[in-house]
């Protein structure tokens, strides 16, 4: 199921499959493409400044974060 909720500006996990990393990697998503030959393509920066990109399908909102106020 592809998540619809991305929105640029929202916080993502980005796959292993883009990353080459282990493990889903936090990011937040700077742009979002309507591609005519992959559909839709999202891109997210992480904290370290690295940008991926690829199909929608590829990235998970990150839900019910919780906020530390201390």
């Amino acid at each position: 199921m592809i998540d619809t909720m991305i929105e640029t500006g929202k916080d993502v996990l980005i796959s292993p499959d883009l990353t080459g990393l282990t493990n889903w990697t936090e990011g937040v998503v700077i742009e979002i493409e309507k591609n005519t030959f992959n559909g839709i393509v999202v891109a997210a920066e992480t904290k370290d400044r690295n940008v991926f990109f690829g199909r929608i399908d590829l990235f998970k909102t990150i839900k019910n974060r919780e906020i530390c106020l201390q």
